[in-house]
This record gives structure tokens, sequence and C-alpha cells, in this order.
């Protein structure tokens, strides 16, 4: 699971203990801290090493969250059997390959380096429940034309109910005035021409969602989900050239579901500093020693389900000009010597701020050398030209 719930939490935690009983707006400084560690844990019934993030609250004027580190974590089942987790890269990770199984119940157990202890409460695991499909449509929305992608599910038992979904996207961006040569200044003011790197040309970006997303089938007559998990503009250039997007469907127990709504509705919230302030959000996990040790998340045991699909723009908008480029890619027309003639406007050298700040390539047109953006000369300034394994054209 992507840890992007934590922010959520935290956020929460600090209007509950800054903003309680406070009618001032400022200074935002905070007058009353209070530690809270903060828990994302979900185990699924994918066989792999499994992940948990651990952070604790931090004063509103600090950079970032702080990782809870050199903490004990371990997971137990009523087999008998443990699975520890270790530290990595501000999480923890754990040692084996495992998975949750059906009618087995599991125990999140915490213990910090300064002696706290925490422990969730017994957990299953959820229905299994395999998404159907999901489909890309030319669609509007809000009066703005673009694609939805639905997941569509269907569990003829009626026994999940409950749904939260996350996506990873990617896309491929191709610099649309990436050239065969470029040219760089050279140590003494001239323009030198070479060839252009073939790496800068073609590369892939990603992204994720950060809204929680949850969908509830429990009070129609059937437990079908025909759900909207992204909507994208037809102008938006992320799906310029081919686009690919990986929904993941986690089946919730009622639970976690009141508890994923109930984060949702509070840090839906349009202003931060409201009328109606929040308690502490109770989740499944408590303290063992001191029940004034205060934890806040969730830990999760639930199924999930995973689709990938791809798109081509040109497939969807056929015969249709593709969106706009991230950015302006209009052409500017330099020159070393000032009796070269129009269209260049601009002259200059290597001391010229604008000419360093621009990617540049030959023309091979009177000795004109055109500039423009980096994006749109080098993909490689706004993505990465590293292929993603599971990538397919």
């Amino acid at each position: 699971m992507k840890f992007h719930i934590i922010k959520n939490i935290v956020l929460f935690l600090f209007l509950a203990i800054v903003f309680n009983g406070c009618t001032e707006t400022y200074p935002l400084i905070t007058s009353r801290y209070e530690e809270v560690i903060v828990v994302e844990a979900t185990l699924t019934n994918e066989l792999k090493k499994q992940e948990i993030k651990i952070t604790k609250t931090a004063k509103f004027e600090d950079e970032g969250y702080l990782t809870e580190s050199g903490a004990q974590v371990f997971i137990t089942d009523d087999a008998g059997n443990q699975y520890d987790f270790v530290e990595n890269s501000e999480k923890y990770v754990s040692s084996t390959e495992f998975r949750a199984t059906p009618n087995t119940k599991y125990q999140l157990h915490i213990n910090t380096k300064d002696g706290r202890s925490f422990e969730s409460s017994a957990e299953t695991l959820t229905a299994i429940n395999p998404i159907q499909s999901v489909e890309a449509k030319v669609e509007q929305k809000d009066n703005v034309n673009g694609v939805s992608i639905k997941v569509n599910s269907f569990d003829a038992a009626h026994s999940s109910n409950y749904y939260r979904y996350e996506y990873e996207e990617t896309y491929k961006v191709v610099a649309p005035k990436w050239t065969l040569t470029k040219a760089v200044w050279d140590p003494n003011g001239f323009i030198v021409y070479m060839p252009n790197l073939t790496d800068t040309k073609t590369c892939y970006a990603s992204g994720k969602n950060y809204d929680l997303l949850l969908a509830n089938t429990n009070n129609l007559t059937e437990d079908k989900v025909d759900f909207l998990v992204r909507f994208i503009s037809d102008q938006n250039y992320i799906i310029t050239t081919r686009y690919s997007i990986l929904v993941k469907q986690y089946i919730e127990s009622l639970e976690a579901f009141n508890y994923y709504s109930t984060l949702k509705k509070i840090s839906g919230s349009e202003s931060i500093v409201s009328p109606n302030q929040p308690g502490f959000l109770l989740g499944n996990l408590k303290s063992v020693k001191n029940p004034n040790d205060k934890i806040a998340g969730y830990f999760d045991v639930c199924s999930v389900s995973t689709e990938r699909i791809y798109f081509n723009y040109a497939d969807l908008f056929p015969g249709k000009k593709p969106p706009p480029y991230v950015t302006d890619c209009k052409e500017f027309c330099y020159a070393v010597e000032p009796f070269v003639p129009d269209p260049c406007t601009h002259y200059g050298g290597p001391g010229d701020d604008l000419a360093a700040e621009r990617i540049k390539y030959f023309s091979g047109m009177g000795g004109r050398t055109f500039w423009v953006e980096p994006p749109c000369g080098d993909c490689t300034t706004i993505a990465s030209n590293i292929k993603p394994t599971f990538w397919t054209d």
C-alpha cells in the first residue's frame, strides 16, 4: 500500500492537538505539542514482503514527517506464527514473504525504542473478489471532455460490500522539439554542434492518487461496482502519446471502511482552521502499557486485486489534435553575430542568461540556432528516460 494516507492522519492529529479550543488563527507556530505515533499498515493476500510505515506527529513549523526509527515491529497470527519486520528506507519491511490467508487472525505489535508498546486488535482477511475489468471511455464530466477510467466488480455472494481503490499511472513523454543535432557553447564562446543523445527524446513519468477512493454497495440490491477512479481531460498532456494505469481494489471490513470514510470526511475540509474542530480519531491500535501513549492509524487486513490497462490518444480520439505540451515550445532564434538577418530577434553568447536556460538545437539555416524551453528538447528535465519493466507499446 502506498503511504499517502499518512499525510491526512498527521494533518488531522495536528488540528486536534493545536486548534482544539483555540479561536485565533495565528501565529502558525505550535504552542502545544503532543507526540502521537502514526501507523499505516495494510496486510494483503499477495505473497510478498509486506510493508508498514510508522511515523510520529511533528510540530507545524517542522519540515516533513518524523520517522519512528529503531522500533521492534512484528505480526502474529492465531496459528502461532510470528512475522518480523526490519527497518528499511523509512519504513518497516517483513524479513520474509508471506500473505494473509482466510480464517486466520492477525495482530500487529510495535515496541518503540523508548519503551512504549502498542498492538492492534485481531483482524481477519476480508472476502476475495477480483476486479472484473478496468475500462477507459471517452466521456464528459462537469462539462469537460476527457477519458473516464472505471473499475467494474461483482460479488454474487454480496460479501464484499466495502471497497477502497488506489491507482498508479504511467505515461510516455516524447520531447516535441528533439533533434538529431544540438548546439552548445564551447569554452571560447562559440557555438559547437554535436549529435544529440537519443535517450533524451522518449521518457516515462508516473503519478498516483492522493485521495481516499471509497465505494459502498451495502445498500444496493447487488454487490456490483462501476466506480470512476480517474478522469483525465482531453487537454491533459499526460495522455498525448500512450498512457497506462494500474488499479488496485481493496475489499475492506466495515470497521476499516468507517475509519477511512471518517478520515476522508475530516481531511476533505476546505479550511484547516475550521469552527468544527475534530477530536482524536481512534483506529484499531492501542497502547499496551500506558493508556496515555497515543497511537493513530489502522492495521488493515484485506484482499487486493489489481488490473492494468493501456491506451493511445489516437485510439480514443482519432484525427483529433493532441493536447498541448506541458510547456510552450515556442522557438527562439539566436545568433552570435548581429548581422544575421531576421527572424533572429536575440543575439548573444555564453553569458546570455536566457540562452543558457534553453535547450539548443541546430536548424541548419544560415547559421541560425533555434532554442526552446528545456522540456521541449530534452524529456529528462520532466521525466525519466528509464523504460518501466512492465511497459508495453
